[in-house]
């Protein structure tokens, strides 16, 4: 499978786009209230579901990479800590058990691409 490393920007470059623009997707839910979402009326979810819309826009983009990437893992690592695990002993601590197998997901994916940066197809390279 060694043939298949020199695609390796190519396919990093697309989980780039895909998992930005399915967050910025996520934000747009939260704050347009699309989808069976109702408009947030904690002011947390709206600050929540606007980073989101923003930094899944700016990464999906490849704009500013690394800074926005580090910003929505850390809102999805408050977001799997308050609203999923909840500080939970037992069953609870498990994500497929408090539904926040997406928001661990996405912080670690995010973490990996604020590590990594733009790298292809990206706006932070044409600068």
């Amino acid at each position: 499978m060694k043939w298949l490393e020199k695609y390796a920007d190519h396919a990093y470059g697309l989980l780039r786009i895909v998992a930005g623009f399915m967050f910025c997707f996520h934000g747009a839910q939260k704050i347009f209230g699309l989808f069976g979402f109702s408009r947030p009326t904690d002011n947390q979810i709206w600050v929540g579901g606007f980073i989101e819309l923003l930094g899944g826009l700016a990464v999906g983009l490849g704009f500013r990479t690394r800074a926005a990437a580090f910003l929505c893992s850390g809102t999805m690592a408050v977001a799997y800590f308050q609203f999923h695990w909840k500080f939970q002993i037992g069953r609870g601590f498990f994500p497929a058990i408090n539904q926040g197998e997406l928001a661990a997901l996405y912080c670690f994916v995010f973490l990996f691409l604020a590590c990594r940066g733009g790298v292809k197809w990206a706006m932070d390279r044409s600068r």
